[in-house]
């Protein structure tokens, strides 16, 4: 794949909107760290989800520890409900402890002297509720989250699934504006995992503030979220609908992310020249700089060229693996693929790394955009 980072676009598509009336969250988050600079801009509206992506190292991270209070914004604003929570240009800054956020940690950081009663009151304790109101609460948010049994338990007798359930009700018992979700199911086994998801969806449905949910994982993003922000090397790189990023993506992080080939070129009418000299016949026309995607499994392999094929060129075999039920093959040549065989298909081929076949691509199956675009802010 061959998406250019130094000139990513952000995602022209306007977000998701599913609450009217002013964000809950209006930020700008800029914090030097060394040589690193995050500076992200960032905006949650009423009952809205946003999953904030990206690899390991682009800043997710420091924005949520911004966020949280953990660290001093050096540059931009952070408000909340209409509050300046941090601006250094007014010399603002409110403490973690005065700040209308709930986090769910990876590791939950759930206290483990105290039981899960005592843990989700231990929140509206500090927010001054006397010890009886408090834990009725707490005893509240339990049964909400099918854990009224398990009140006298201590982290230590809890399952993954029900720590990971009472760090959601401690976080969500003090009624933040804001809710903070850093990999809240990675954790989890996988089967525990897609129960735990189903129910973290129906909690964040009925959550009237605004969330933020820091994944590595698109099918957490995918099911909980309302809107996507990508970031790399600190920058927003793609935003937008979940249905807009994953159908068109702009670096090859998020290509890789979504499971598709992904090539810069230069369109003439249905040509399009992409670096190394190939020359594609897509399905769509445009002129100028675009962006050609297309997933794994539109890509056939064959043993000698097709014949009638305007798509195909000689590629050879630089890796092999399973993907599900699926051989994913990675060919080198004239541009960098990922192709998808059935195991009858693979009997035939017998690919194998440093083995030379002939790809193709149906030009029905590429999608074409634009690759520059113009940021929604």
């Amino acid at each position: 794949m061959t998406g250019d980072p130094n000139c990513p676009g952000v995602d022209p598509s306007p977000p998701g909107d599913p609450s009217p009336g002013p964000a809950v969250l209006d930020a700008h988050l800029v914090v030097d760290r060394g040589t690193f600079r995050l500076d992200l801009p960032l905006t949650i509206r009423p009952g809205e989800v946003v999953a904030l992506l990206g690899p390991n190292g682009a800043g997710k991270t420091t924005a949520l520890r911004a966020l949280a209070g953990l660290l001093s914004l050096t540059g931009g604003h952070l408000s909340l409900a209409g509050r300046h929570l941090d601006h250094p240009g007014r010399r603002i800054w409110t403490p973690t402890e005065q700040r209308p956020i709930g986090v769910v940690f990876q590791d939950y950081l759930l206290f483990p002297h105290l039981t899960a009663l005592d843990n989700v009151a231990f929140g509206p304790r500090r927010q001054g509720l006397d010890r009886q109101r408090a834990r009725q609460r707490a005893a509240d948010w339990l049964t909400r989250v099918g854990l009224a049994e398990q009140a006298r338990r201590r982290p230590r007798h809890l399952s993954g699934g029900q720590a990971q359930r009472v760090a959601l009700a401690r976080a969500l018992a003090v009624e933040p504006a804001l809710l903070l979700l850093d990999e809240p199911l990675a954790a989890l086994d996988a089967r525990t995992r897609l129960d735990t998801r189903a129910q973290l969806q129906r909690h964040l449905a009925d959550h009237p503030g605004a969330t933020l949910l820091v994944t590595h994982d698109l099918i957490d993003a995918v099911v909980l979220a309302d809107r996507l922000v990508v970031i790399e090397q600190g920058r927003v790189v793609q935003m937008g609908d979940v249905a807009t990023v994953t159908a068109q993506p702009r670096t090859d992080y998020v290509a890789r992310l979504v499971g598709l080939n992904l090539h810069r070129g230069r369109a003439d009418g249905h040509r399009v020249l992409l670096a190394g000299g190939l020359h594609l016949v897509t399905g769509d026309r445009h002129e100028g700089e675009v962006l050609v995607a297309f997933a794994p499994s539109a890509v056939a392999l064959h043993s000698v060229r097709p014949d009638g094929s305007p798509n195909s060129w000689p590629a050879t075999i630089t890796g092999v693996h399973r993907h599900g039920d699926n051989l994913r093959v990675q060919l080198d040549g004239p541009v960098t693929v990922a192709a998808d065989v059935t195991p009858g298909a693979a009997a035939q081929l017998r690919p194998a790394p440093g083995r030379t076949l002939w790809a193709a691509v149906e030009a029905a199956e590429t999608r074409v955009y634009p690759a520059s675009a113009v940021p929604t802010g």
